[in-house]
Parts: C-alpha cells; sequence; structure tokens
C-alpha cells in the first residue's frame, strides 16, 4: 500500500468521524443572521461590536496613543530590571508572528473575491477596531501572568480570567474562573495542533508544488512531501526547544525580514501599474458604501477576516496575550499599547497591500472567482505576483514559507502553555508537548484533515465568546493599569524617578504586573 493511499484513508476516516461534530459546532459558533441582505455569522459581530465598545471605553486609545505605543516598542521605557523574559519588540514580533500567516495572503484574496474590491475598507475598518480590543487583553494577560522560579512566564486567558474574576467577584468569581480556564486552554491547545501548525504546513507545501512543477514535479511526490514535512518539524523542534527567548530570537529577525519581503513585492506589482492606483482606490472606497459593496464588504472583510483565516488579527481572541505576557516590564498597559499595533502591522498594513495588489493587478482568476468558480485565495494572490514577471510567483513562495513556520513556531509557544496549564511545567510533559507538535507538523505536508481545521476555526471563536466576556468584566482594571502607566510617563518626562508612576509595580513574587 503507497503512502498516498495510506494519507488518503487516514484523512477520509477522520473526516468521517469528525464532520458531524464541525458541522454541528460550527453551526452554533457561526449562527449567522440576515443583516442588509447579507448573512453575517454573531461571532463576526460579537468581534466587532467589542472592537467598537472597548474604542469608545478607551477613548481612541488606539489612535491618542499611536505615538507612545511605538515609543515603548523602540525602548524608551524600558525597565531592565523588570521581570519577564524578553523585550517589547520581541514580544511584538513573537505576537505578529503567530497573526501574519496564509490568512493574509489567502483570506484576503476570497474576502475581495466574495465581497469585491469594497472589502478592503471593512478590512481597514475592523483591523483599527481590533487594535483597541488587543489592548485590553493583553493589558490583563500582562497583569495576571505568573512568573515562575526561574523566571519563564506563563500568561494569557488561563491566567487572567481564573485571577481577575476572582479578584473582582471573590469565591464565585474564582470558581468560574477556573472552568474558564481550563476551557481556554483545550480551545488553545487544539487550535495549535490543527489551525495554527498542520494547516499552515498544509497550505505552505501546496504552494511549494504548485512552483516546482505541480504534482508532476520535484516535491508532488509523497516524497517530497515526507521530506518537506520532517524539515519543518525539525527547524520547528530545535526552536521550541529554547522557549519564549529562543522563539524571540528568530521571530525578532524573521517577522520585519519576511514583512518587507512580502510588501516590497506588493509594491513592485502596485508600482508597474501605478497608473491604475487611483481607480483602485476609487472603486474600494465606492463599492465599499454600495449595497451590494456593503453586503460583499461585511461577509469578505468580517466572515473570512475573522473566521476562515483567523490568522488575521487575532483580537478578541485570547492567544496574542501568552506571547505578550513574556515582556520585560512593571507595568501591564505599557505592553497593552505595544500590543495594539499588531493589528494595525497585520490587517492595515499588510492585508490591505495584498488586497490592493490583487485589485490592482486584476489577475484573470480573480474575475473568474467572482464570478463563482472555486479558486484557491493563495492562486489568485500568486496570479496578481506574476502579472508582473512571470517569476514573481517564487516571491510570494518564499513569502508564504516564512509566513507559515513564524505561525507554527508561535502557536507551538500557545499550545505549550496551554498543554503547562492542563498536564503541568514538568520536564517529561513538556517533552510529550513538543514531540507532538513536531509529529503534527509532518503531517501536515500529507494530510489536509480539512473538517478537522474547520472545527478548530469553531473552537478557537468558542474561545472568543468566553474571553470577551472576561474583557467586559475586567475593563476597570485596565483603565486603572493605563492610568498608571500615563503617570509613569508624565513624570518620566518631567525627569522624575518614580519608576511605578502611581502603580503598585510587581505586587508579588508570583504574579508580577
Amino acid at each position: 500500500m503507497s503512502l498516498d493511499s495510506i494519507t488518503q484513508k487516514i484523512d477520509e476516516s477522520v473526516s468521517g468521524f469528525f464532520e458531524p461534530i464541525a458541522d454541528w459546532l460550527g453551526g452554533i459558533v457561526f449562527y449567522d443572521v440576515n443583516i442588509a441582505g447579507a448573512d453575517v455569522p454573531l461571532i463576526v459581530t460579537w468581534l466587532a461590536v467589542a472592537g467598537l465598545v472597548f474604542t469608545g471605553w478607551f477613548g481612541f486609545v488606539q489612535v491618542r496613543k499611536f505615538r507612545l505605543a511605538v515609543d515603548v516598542v523602540r525602548g524608551k521605557y524600558d525597565d531592565k530590571d523588570s521581570a519577564g523574559e524578553v523585550n517589547h519588540f520581541q514580544a511584538l514580533t513573537a505576537a505578529v508572528s503567530g497573526t501574519v500567516g496564509l490568512g493574509n495572503i489567502a483570506g484576503v484574496a476570497v474576502a475581495v473575491s466574495i465581497g469585491g474590491a469594497g472589502a478592503t475598507f471593512w478590512m481597514i475598518v475592523c483591523g483599527l477596531l481590533g487594535m483597541a480590543t488587543k489592548f485590553v487583553e493583553v493589558t490583563l494577560g500582562v497583569k495576571y501572568r505568573e512568573v515562575h522560579a526561574d523566571g519563564t512566564v506563563s500568561g494569557g486567558p488561563m491566567h487572567y480570567l481564573p485571577k481577575g474574576l476572582a479578584e473582582r467577584f471573590g469565591k464565585n468569581g474564582k470558581t468560574l474562573g477556573k472552568i474558564l480556564a481550563v476551557l481556554a486552554s483545550i480551545m488553545i491547545l487544539f487550535f495549535g495542533l490543527f489551525g495554527g501548525n498542520l494547516f499552515q504546513v498544509n497550505q505552505s507545501y501546496a504552494q511549494l508544488v504548485s512552483v516546482t512543477g505541480g504534482e508532476g514535479g520535484a516535491m508532488g511526490s509523497s516524497g517530497g512531501a515526507l521530506f518537506f514535512g520532517i524539515l519543518v518539524a525539525a527547524l520547528v523542534g530545535i526552536v521550541l526547544l529554547g522557549g519564549i527567548r529562543s522563539i524571540a530570537s528568530v521571530t525578532s529577525r524573521l517577522v520585519p525580514a519576511m514583512a518587507g519581503i512580502y510588501i516590497v513585492g506588493c509594491l513592485v506589482v502596485i508600482l508597474v501599474n501605478v497608473t491604475a492606483v487611483p481607480a483602485a482606490i476609487g472603486e474600494i472606497i465606492a463599492r465599499a458604501f454600495d449595497p451590494q459593496g456593503v453586503a460583499g464588504g461585511i461577509l469578505g472583510a468580517l466572515i473570512i477576516g475573522f473566521q476562515r483565516a483567523a490568522f488575521s488579527n487575532e483580537a478578541g481572541i485570547g492567544s496574542a496575550p501568552i506571547a505578550h505576557s513574556a515582556v520585560k516590564t512593571k507595568h501591564p498597559a505599557s505592553e497593552g499599547l505595544v500590543a495594539l499595533l499588531e493589528p494595525f502591522i497585520d490587517t492595515v498594513i499588510i492585508c490591505t497591500m495584498t488586497a490592493l495588489t490583487i485589485v490592482i493587478a486584476n489577475p484573470a482568476s480573480w474575475g473568474e472567482a467572482r464570478d463563482g468558480e472555486s479558486i484557491g485565495g493563495v492562486t489568485i494572490t500568486s496570479d496578481a505576483f506574476e502579472t508582473v514577471l512571470p517569476w514573481f510567483p517564487y516571491i510570494l513562495t518564499v513569502a508564504v514559507m516564512l509566513f507559515a513556520i513564524s505561525t507554527v513556531l508561535t502557536w507551538g509557544y500557545y499550545g505549550l502553555k496551554a498543554w503547562t496549564h492542563l498536564f503541568g511545567r514538568s520536564r517529561a510533559s513538556e517533552t510529550v508537548y513538543k514531540s507532538l507538535y513536531t509529529l503534527f507538523a509532518v503531517a501536515g505536508s500529507l494530510l489536509t484533515l480539512e473538517t478537522l481545521i474547520s472545527l478548530a476555526d469553531a473552537v478557537l471563536f468558542t474561545l472568543a465568546v468566553v474571553n470577551i466576556i472576561g474583557l467586559y468584566l475586567l475593563a476597570p482594571v485596565v483603565k486603572r493599569e493605563l492610568n498608571n502607566f500615563l503617570e509613569y510617563v508624565r513624570v518620566r518626562k518631567a525627569g522624575g524617578t518614580d519608576g511605578d508612576g502611581g502603580g503598585k509595580g510587581d505586587d508579588s513574587a508570583k504574579v508580577s504586573v
């Protein structure tokens, strides 16, 4: 029996078993209602409303404090004596590496195919709103993180939900928080294995095959797939062994490089077609506000951006606080401000560049997709690059590989924190997880497991429901932390030495704020 037949049989068996579960949970999580002629999943509305609420609650913090956020990333307010493992820039790049992935390439292409050019406008709006949500959840992540005896840090919804709810609501809050923490850990772990790992490897391998001669090419065989999977697994395994410091060291170099390569590629396509830029921008704005454009825009930007490509900005999901919690700081809101840059980089810049490239290049495959034909998202983006030079898809392939590997690395860390919350932090426990995670990377090049990936999406967005409820309940804590940090900044600018700026700084041996 050949390797291809074995993997096909596994795919069919897994799909047959999990399909009813995926359909059931997906039907609940992505239940939709008709709004202005478009079927909009309530979970999309839930995420968008959260961004709108927090934008108002914190007085457009993503606009007013954008410059301050940049200053914090640059290290202007660093405190080397603070607990933590990485600096602000490394924490940001580690988190961005988890959000910037194939969703920025394939997901955006599907979005502008379903919703037309107007979807681009609504993606930008969603990205701007998501900045406020990200600020809230990351501030909480650092506030309630746990600093272990060996100096390593654990954070995320599995920590701030139980601790924060207990602090605000006493015994009942503590009980509820513990239950939510277990659920959050399970959801993050499940998505990490299938969405953050297997799917990324699978799609990057598919792009590699497409530029190396297809199924009959050098990488098209099952042997080529196995080689690719083992290579990725080896790279991921080596980096995971070093923990967040190792991941941050890699991503602090990889993220700027991959973003730079991709953006330069997009700019080349745009500049070659520079005379079409004004018309493209006009079409994006015009189509966003006509009836068809609004319906398509919401479907394309919100549904695809938040559902199918949860890798877009993950604001409100609860994953990014895990990476950001490792930062060296005494002021939780300082990293919250850093985190609001994440959706800006991911959605407002990179997703917009993808959309502009497709709209301006206007490849034939995009027109076919808008007419209802089933065309892969990566294919559309690749064709847009190819309109400039035949070899340009190779640039896209490099970007895809870098995006995928960085996402696999960061979700490996997220999954590890979820795993250790459930099964303990022993060396044996961590070794089991890392071995399992690398095996999933190998499987990603051989298996599609589409049903499990769909189930992983539904599981992750179930976490968003739980997480955002917690964010609403703990928002007053975030407000207090923001005021503390702003006072600290005011004192620093005035030449003072009040290191805590009116806040408490580190108030316990286990929880560093």
